[in-house]
């Protein structure tokens, strides 16, 4: 017998001016065909992390009038339906992280994963946002690229992230991460 455990169907990277930066898309298990296809089209998973950002935003006024004013870990940023789940983390920079969990996403076999129908704490993503992170430090620490070249000037836009390495970190990430995973 197989069971249903969340996985990642989406990780993004958002600039500090709000361009998007990068979208990885991972495929979920459809149980009506038994295969593995996105759950979102790329441009619904776009406006998706797009509407992150108001969240975001209003978090931060929250904070900085109760005087809290710090970055990190945002945990759930919005239920988007009875299966996808948008979680977030900032960066002392302004960067933000948001991976988009599909809560039925993978099969397992049933006595292999214990606890499978028991939902899903903001903890067991702080593997996947340190990496995230990680990977994004990696690109920035490269002498070849220039962030500065990602920020929109005058309202213009941003280049997405275009690095082979950072898309293959962030591949690892969505298809490494399960529930209870502790390092990715």
């Amino acid at each position: 017998m197989t069971t249903a455990i969340p996985s990642i169907a989406c990780l993004g990277v958002i600039g500090r001016n709000n361009n998007p930066l990068h979208i990885s898309i991972f495929p979920s298990h459809d149980p009506s065909t038994n295969t593995f296809t996105p759950i979102r089209t790329p441009l619904q998973f776009s406006l998706l992390l797009s509407s992150t950002i108001d969240v975001f935003e209003l978090r931060a006024k929250a904070n900085a009038a109760s005087g809290v004013g710090l970055s990190g870990d945002m945990g759930l940023l919005h239920a988007v339906d009875d299966r996808l789940a948008a979680y977030g983390y900032e960066t002392n920079t302004g960067v933000r992280m948001v991976c988009v969990v599909d809560m039925r996403g993978r099969r397992v076999d049933a006595g292999r994963h214990a606890g499978a129908g028991s939902g899903l704490r903001d903890v067991e993503l702080k593997p996947v946002f340190r990496a995230m992170q990680s990977a994004y430090v990696r690109l920035l620490q490269n002498p070849f690229y220039e962030p500065d070249e990602h920020s929109p000037l005058g309202g213009t836009g941003g280049k997405r992230i275009v690095s082979r390495s950072f898309e293959s970190h962030m591949r690892r990430i969505g298809e490494g991460w399960t529930p209870g995973v502790t390092s990715l």
